[in-house]
């Protein structure tokens, strides 16, 4: 056996007795099934859910929460509560400004802690229609930055012919807009006839439609995980009700090696190039030679913090035109209903001056 060969079974050994670090993050609007979802994948509780919500308090916004959670040796994290812009984005670049400055050490970090996200799962509320604008908005802001695979949550809420018009239309949008979203990329040419047909299929699955439960349902004397509805059972591994499986293989199985690579050979490099460039192109004052790496590091992390604020007014400015947009639709539903009122009215008033007319021409 070659000293290479012996060299990757050495650290192949060293990897199952360790563990292997997956980051995964989920986000989307609240009530798309995010932490069932991620309870279902971990086989146990990990996230807690709302006890209750109360309609009294409904208007109030929580905001976002970025909230890491480690399982075994699988980081599963963050789990973000809303859909929102900066603080998502701004969790995601500061892990790579973490790697970035411990990159940047002359003496290393035993015990550093790589935090990177190499998924995001993108909840999609299953209306039945395609992407809203601010799904756009933020898939579009998240993509330089992680992989992003579309999912449609509580997929089970939609007959068969509505999720396959919304996958339709789905993919649609995420085309017509450009977004790029990781689609398990294959070459004809390159790759194994394997590869190119599990990916193909994996492709054409998505977004994939989740179901997720934490409880068991007993079919054919075996206790499965599934939803029990008055019209029959929905299992959470059945290919035929949901896309669960097919995700689940993907992210901790077969794409698990390529997702961790693309986030450092691409997607990480992007961003580590493009704060570097700054620097030179004089973005900053220029580098004194005889800086340490602990200063650049902490410069750099100065410099992030500055993009950062940019990058969130930006982001305030298009969430205060979306927030006008919504204000906009609730005063134009406000109107037709005070004209449905003012139509309903005069038909009443209609009708009692007719019967009015009726009873005098009977007495007359």
């Amino acid at each position: 056996m070659s000293s290479a060969l012996n060299a990757i079974k050495i650290r192949r050994k060293k990897n199952v007795k360790k563990g292997i670090q997956f980051c995964l993050m989920v986000c989307g609007a609240s009530g798309t099934g995010r932490t069932t979802f991620v309870n279902t994948l971990c086989g146990k509780q990990v996230l807690e859910g709302k006890d209750a919500d109360d309609a009294a308090n409904a208007h109030i916004e929580e905001g976002v929460r970025i909230k890491p959670v480690t399982v075994g040796e699988l980081n599963r994290s963050p789990h973000g509560a809303n859909s929102g812009f900066g603080e998502i984005v701004g969790y995601l670049e500061r892990q790579y400004d973490d790697i970035l400055a411990e990159e940047s050490r002359i003496k290393r970090n035993p015990r550093f802690r790589d935090n990177r996200v190499h998924v995001l799962l993108y909840f999609i509320t299953p209306t039945g229609h395609g992407l809203r604008e601010l799904d756009i908005e933020l898939m579009k802001r998240l993509s330089p930055r992680v992989n992003v695979i579309p999912v449609i949550g509580k997929a089970d809420s939609l007959t068969p012919a509505e999720l396959a018009e919304s996958k339709k239309l789905i993919m649609e949008d995420i085309e017509h807009y450009r977004i790029p979203v990781y689609n398990f990329p294959y070459d004809i040419e390159e790759d194994d006839e394997d590869t190119v047909e599990e990916n193909a299929e994996l492709r054409g699955l998505m977004p994939f439609a989740i179901v997720g439960s934490e409880d068991f349902v007993e079919i054919d004397n075996k206790k499965v995980r599934a939803r029990q509805y008055p019209w029959g059972v929905v299992e959470v591994e059945n290919p035929r009700h949901s896309d669960f499986l097919a995700i689940r293989s993907a992210l901790l199985h077969s794409h698990l090696a390529d997702l961790k690579e693309i986030t450092h050979d691409f997607l990480y490099e992007n961003y580590r190039t493009e704060k570097l460039s700054k620097s030179v192109d004089g973005a900053t004052p220029p580098q004194d030679s005889t800086m340490n790496p602990e200063d650049l590091a902490s410069q750099s992390v100065r410099l992030k913090e500055e993009q950062l604020r940019r990058e969130e007014e930006k982001l305030r400015e298009i969430e205060l035109k979306v927030q006008r947009e919504i204000a906009e639709k609730r005063q134009e539903l406000l109107a037709r209903e005070s004209q449905l009122r003012e139509i309903e009215a005069r038909m009443q008033r209609e009708q009692q001056s007719q019967g009015n007319v009726s009873e005098a021409a009977g007495e007359a």
